[in-house]
């Protein structure tokens, strides 16, 4: 549990991906709150200029980077600002800021499967994880729900609709547990439908990386914007949806709300719904997993529902997001198909953002290589990690052979 306001011990925090969207609203609570919080350890890619000024304001014993001319950077810098953080290089880094024992809370918001081990070394280490990257459930939920368990170890959800599932669930719910034990019937996964929901499916093969980030009513980075535009963001959220919660792809139903003041919704045996609204602010459900089971001010604007006026729902279409269907199909099968899923999935982004591909042959690929990479029912580190190379290497070596102009 959080440390009360007004303790002299203040909740030590580790934000893995600081300089990310998810890393600066955190930091941002934090700041609201320092009698409560203190940040032990900060992480970052590349954004050198900004991890510094983070280190300068918020003061963590330790700041990691991933390459060399950074931590040199960052570790000039922070001595000319006299700074006492300590600066560490390399990934490896990452699992150990993850289970320092002055590190109560760990925000897990690094990007993609990058985020995978730093988040088992926490959850492995007893501490209350934050789950703001999907990618970890996606790649192996059952091993990190697993671990969680026999390590006493506290998930909960930092994604707007698993965190909204999970505000909707009764107190005693816990992360990991059947919903069906508590009456669920259904989870009703909320989604933009993103900037194309009403363009036509012509107009997909010009659609351009920029036009792809300007998500209609979230500042995200911009793999995650591209996962929204098709909607496989809201595919790897089904996945993540049944490991958090227990249940099978068909009891998750996705629906396209345009205004995303709905964050989603759980629907009760007894025909009740209920659902979880707010600002399109992440730094809602930050403060939630940050102070769970209290409540405290996130720094959020407020909700104006006579402004909305009206809220909008429809039904996805599957022939504009085929994404969805994979990711179902992925879930159903098993094993480490999701990794698979997850791995091509990150690889075409990746093309697609650097004008490699287009954004309709995004899907197109992922489903050919859903479709030759060979994948193993047994899920193991060793077998994840094997098949998110494997895939890798085959999306590459696909885009290059069939795809690059």
């Amino acid at each position: 549990m959080a440390k009360l306001a007004g303790s002299p011990d203040r909740c030590g925090v580790a934000i893995l991906g600081s300089t990310g969207t998810i890393g600066r609203n955190t930091l941002d609570v934090i700041r609201h709150h320092p009698d409560r919080y203190r940040v032990v350890a900060l992480t970052a890619f590349s954004q050198v200029e900004m991890l510094v000024a983070q280190c300068v304001e918020f003061k963590p014993e330790i700041a990691v980077v991933v390459d060399q001319e950074s931590a040199e950077s960052v570790e000039r810098h922070l001595k000319s600002a006299g700074s006492e953080t300590r600066v560490l290089l390399g990934a490896d880094h990452l699992e150990e800021i993850a289970a320092l024992s002055e590190v109560d809370t760990v925000m897990a918001g690094i990007v993609g499967a990058a985020g995978l081990l730093p988040t088992l070394a926490a959850v492995r280490s007893g501490k209350r994880v934050l789950v703001a990257n999907k990618e970890p459930l996606v790649m192996m939920g059952e091993l990190i729900t697993e671990e969680a368990r026999a390590n006493n170890a506290i998930l909960l959800p930092i994604d707007s609709e698993h965190n909204a599932i999970f505000q909707c669930l009764p107190e005693h719910f816990k992360v990991g547990q059947d919903i069906a034990q508590v009456g669920v019937r259904k989870i009703l996964l909320t989604g933009s439908g993103g900037p194309f929901r009403g363009l036509p499916l012509e107009e997909f093969s010009t659609v351009t990386p920029e036009q792809a980030c300007q998500h209609p009513n979230w500042v995200m980075g911009p793999k995650i914007s591209v996962d929204s535009a098709t909607m496989m963001n809201k595919g790897l959220e089904i996945i993540e949806a049944c490991w958090l919660f227990s249940t099978p792809h068909t009891a998750i139903e996705v629906v396209v709300h345009p205004q995303s003041v709905i964050h989603s919704m759980v629907e009760y045996s007894d025909g009740s719904i209920i659902a979880q609204l707010g600002a399109s602010d992440m730094r809602i459900p930050i403060a939630y997993g940050l102070a769970w089971p209290e409540r405290l001010d996130s720094g959020a604007s407020r909700l104006d529902l006579g402004a909305i006026a009206h809220l909008d729902f429809e039904p996805p279409d599957p022939g504009r997001f085929p994404c969805l269907r994979l990711a179902r199909e992925s879930i159903e099968s098993g094993g480490t198909l999701p990794t698979i899923l997850n791995a091509a999935n990150e690889i075409v982004v990746d093309a697609y953002l650097n004008k490699r591909i287009r954004f309709d042959q995004i899907p197109r690929i992922i489903e050919e290589i859903l479709g030759i990479v060979a994948y193993s029912d047994d899920v193991t580190l060793e077998k994840v990690l094997e098949a998110d190379e494997r895939a890798r290497a085959s999306t590459l070596e696909r885009i290059e052979q069939k795809y690059s102009a």
